[in-house]
């Protein structure tokens, strides 16, 4: 018979602290969240107030205080947008934007019929907020409810959120709020008030056999649906009608009603020199009000009195916010001083890309380059690089394009994987749809070229162009 013992096992776990989780999102925020998630801190705790002063004055140290750490540091920003020395009433390019009205703002729009309370509301918001530019929503219900905890302080359940992402998939444009093409096309089939027999057919196909209808297996599926190749041509004409990209169809043909694309970085270059800041137009500077500094001034200077429990409790309170303030300003700066550095280092490494903005002028690089240049983490330079955007003379430019991996040809040069992609999408765009090339014939062709590849490797880049294999690619 075995035996049971019971023993103490020591483990050291790493637990990231609300502050640190707070961090970490505020670094991975684009400049126009950014914005919103200052004018919201500046809401939530009165201590904080938007610097408007022409002139930051230095705040003098306090007198006869006990808590010098609270007026330690000077309570303007200060934040350093620039890595050049120049004045901010310098000559400067303008920055562009692409602006309008997004999709996001026009569901917001329709949740305010549906008579929801305002936990619903709320709940909504955060969910229409998470959907991606084509219209799903990419993130589990449980990271979801994670973020709501810890950024709102707002506890939910899976189940809630369920039944409030079920609210705006009811919303228009039909198929909103889907978490896969599946669901995205069933939901649009459902908001039909009376479905045909070719849609209850097109229905039926998408729900039991959506796997067979993506490989194309037509054969097997006419033969499980008992109709015609005429009758089942037009379901398939009936699903090729619905959209795969619901977040689309608002601004479709409307140029002025594109997302806003806000760039996070402006990249000068006049006479040989690069100029390099972030992009500070719309981002509001943050300071202690003066008013509850005096406030707490005079609240510590009255400690020696008989203090009542009602006026501890104010002093307490006013001591965490200032607190809060205190950490929200070193974080801002904290962010733009890495996001600098990071932008930085990617424009020391792609510095003959960024003179005339030439692909073939790409190194490669990857995120582990940046990482030991800064000596930062390499997930820290994941989060500044996500969905950032750098203005240069020669456009807007996202971060992310601007890696790529190593590879050598047959002359040993070593050239980016970007140039492959390049390549390997001229290939396909040139191809005969009715015999699409196979990653076999495609990895030939990219080796006559001089670029020795597997066909995995061809597969790879492939998919991440958003390229199907060749199958999926033939034409009737």
């Amino acid at each position: 018979m075995a035996s049971v013992s019971q023993r103490q096992v020591q483990k050291m776990l790493q637990k990231l602290s609300p502050q640190q989780i707070q961090m970490i999102k505020l670094l991975e925020l684009p400049a126009l969240q950014l914005e919103q998630r200052i004018k919201q801190e500046i809401e939530e705790n009165p201590v904080l107030e938007e610097d408007t002063s022409e002139e930051k004055e230095e705040e003098q140290p306090p007198k006869e205080v006990s808590v010098e750490e609270y007026f330690a540091e000077d309570d303007t920003p200060r934040y350093k947008y620039q890595i050049n020395n120049f004045s901010k009433d310098d000559d400067r390019r303008p920055v562009y934007i692409s602006e309008g009205q997004s999709f996001r703002e026009n569901l917001i729009q329709q949740l305010g019929y549906k008579h929801l309370s305002p936990r619903q509301q709320k709940l909504a918001e955060y969910l229409v907020g998470s959907l991606d530019d084509d219209g799903y929503l990419r993130r589990d219900l449980l990271s979801i409810a994670d973020d709501l905890a810890f950024t709102q302080g707002i506890e939910v359940s899976e189940a809630e959120l369920e039944e409030t992402l079920h609210l705006i998939q009811q919303l228009e444009p039909a198929g909103v709020g889907a978490r896969t093409l599946q669901e995205c096309l069933l939901l649009q089939l459902d908001a039909q008030p009376e479905p045909s027999r070719i849609q209850q057919l097109a229905k039926k196909l998408l729900t039991n056999y959506f796997d067979e209808f993506t490989k194309k297996h037509y054969d097997k599926l006419m033969s499980r649906l008992g109709i015609s190749a005429e009758e089942f041509r037009e379901v398939v004409d009936e699903i090729l009608r619905l959209s795969p990209k619901p977040g689309n169809l608002y601004t479709e043909g409307r140029n002025e009603m594109q997302p806003y694309v806000v760039p996070d970085f402006i990249l000068d270059y006049q006479n040989g020199i690069f100029d390099l800041s972030l992009n500070s137009a719309n981002v509001p500077d943050i300071k202690i009000n003066r008013h509850y500094m005096e406030m707490i001034r005079e609240m510590v200077n009255d400690q020696g009195k008989q203090t009542s429990e009602k006026g501890k409790e104010a002093l307490q309170f006013v001591k965490n916010k200032i607190d809060s303030a205190k950490w929200f300003i070193s974080a801002i700066k904290q962010r733009h001083d890495t996001l600098l550095r990071t932008m930085q280092a990617i424009l020391n490494y792609q510095r003959d890309y960024f003179v005339e903005g030439d692909p073939s002028k790409l190194r490669p690089m990857i995120l582990k380059d940046i990482a030991d240049a800064t000596s930062l983490d390499v997930s820290t330079i994941s989060r500044v690089v996500n969905s950032k955007y750098v203005q240069t003379h020669f456009g807007i430019i996202p971060l992310k394009q601007l890696f790529s991996e190593a590879m050598q040809t047959d002359s040993g040069e070593e050239v980016s994987s970007y140039e492959i992609k390049q390549l390997l999408q001229e290939c396909i765009d040139k191809e005969d749809k009715h015999k699409p090339l196979t990653d076999e014939v495609l990895m030939d062709m990219l080796n006559s070229k001089g670029y020795h590849i597997a066909r995995r490797t061809v597969a790879k880049y492939r998919e991440m162009l958003g390229i199907p294999v060749a199958r999926l690619r033939k034409e009737i």
